[in-house]
Order: C-alpha cells, then sequence, then structure tokens
C-alpha cells in the first residue's frame, strides 16, 4: 500500500487537479492531505490570542480535514476516511480514501501535540498504522535531486523536525516529487523508484 500526502502548499498549484486526477485512479492508495491555508489560519489565531500548543494542534488537525474534504469534493472517485475500516471499506469500493487525522491521531496521546509535528509526521505515522511501504511527500517545490538525507530536509524545513523519528520508526520507503511531477508518479508507482527523490535516512548516509 502507498500513502500520498499532497502538502498544502498544492492549494494554490496548478497542478493540483492533475494530482487529483491521478490518485483517483490508483488502486492501494491512501492520501494525506496538508493543512493549507486552514493551518495557516490556525497559526495566525494562535499568534494573536496566545493559546496553548495543544489546542493549535487539535485545530490544525481540522485544517487537515478542512483541505481533505475540499479534495473530495473537488474529485470524484475520492471519499474520506478517519480509521484503517473505513479506509479499506473505501479500497474495496474502488475509491481513493482521504484520510481524515483528528480521531486517530487524538486516540494516540504518543503524538506529540505541537508544531513539530505536521501533517508530514502524521502520514509516515498513518503508513505504521496501515501497513503502508510506500510514502510520498508532494510538495510544491523544485528538488531535481535522486536522493536527499533526512538531516538536510530537515534543516531546509522541508519536513518536520519530528518527521525523521515517525519516518524510522515506520520502517518505510520515503520520497518527495515536487506539485509540476505528476507526469511521473505512474512510473514510480509502477515501481520506477527513481521518478522522485528518494529520502535517505540516517543508517544509510
Amino acid at each position: 500500500m502507498w500513502v500520498v500526502k499532497l502538502g498544502g502548499s498544492l492549494f494554490t498549484s496548478d497542478h493540483l487537479k492533475k494530482w487529483l486526477t491521478l490518485l483517483a485512479e490508483a488502486q492501494s492508495l491512501v492520501i494525506v492531505p496538508g493543512g493549507g491555508p486552514f493551518a495557516d489560519q490556525v497559526r495566525q489565531a494562535q499568534q494573536q490570542f496566545k493559546f496553548d500548543e495543544s489546542t493549535a494542534h487539535r485545530m490544525a488537525l481540522l485544517a487537515m480535514e478542512q483541505f481533505g474534504r475540499m479534495l473530495c469534493g473537488l474529485q470524484t472517485g475520492l471519499s474520506a476516511a478517519t480509521n484503517p475500516l473505513q479506509i479499506q471499506e473505501a479500497l474495496k469500493r474502488g475509491d481513493t480514501p482521504v484520510w481524515m487525522p483528528t480521531v486517530m491521531t487524538m486516540a494516540d496521546s504518543r503524538v506529540e501535540q505541537s508544531w513539530d509535528v505536521t501533517s508530514d509526521s502524521l502520514a509516515a505515522w498513518l503508513c505504521s498504522r496501515i501497513g503502508a511501504q510506500n510514502l510520498v511527500l508532494v510538495k510544491s517545490l523544485s528538488l531535481n535531486y535522486q536522493s536527499l538525507s533526512l538531516d538536510e530536509l530537515t534543516t531546509r524545513g522541508i519536513v518536520d523536525n519530528q518527521f525523521g523519528n515517525y519516518l524510522r520508526s515506520a520502517g518505510i520507503q520515503a520520497m518527495v516529487m515536487a506539485d509540476s511531477e505528476h507526469g511521473q508518479f505512474s512510473e514510480l508507482y509502477g515501481g520506477e523508484m527513481t521518478a522522485a527523490t528518494r529520502i535517505v535516512i540516517d543508517s544509510e548516509d
């Protein structure tokens, strides 16, 4: 199974609909939505009203769900799913599930409730919960590398500070793709792993 995290930055990308069309046609794949402008509003509200990190974290989860609901409304064949059972039911129907993270995430007290854990980390966390072997992070950027180290991705702010811990725990293969690289996704999904930038964990550096 594959997990594809669609970054919230794709909210303003001309490539968003192309990604949705591709992913709706895929099998054995789950979409994790980013927070996009909905999460930006949470950050702004926290700065203004100074509420705690736990509250902001819960609000950010709902921001992911808002973006996810929007994706479902934009593309036929996508359906919202809150837990592994609903994910499997969607796949059996031939739909591509879009994960709504609040229920599962808040049920696990080990998930840190801070901005250090964003949708990137939660996508890796979900992989370990549903037995996914591959994770693709789709972001509005340009990499042009065959591989990048986890440390470099973290230092450059491409992934959040806790992503490495969740990735190591999941024991999966993870890759990054630019939003403009939708034309290469079918190759990647078909087994051509050089079609994306591979994330190299510390033990492989």
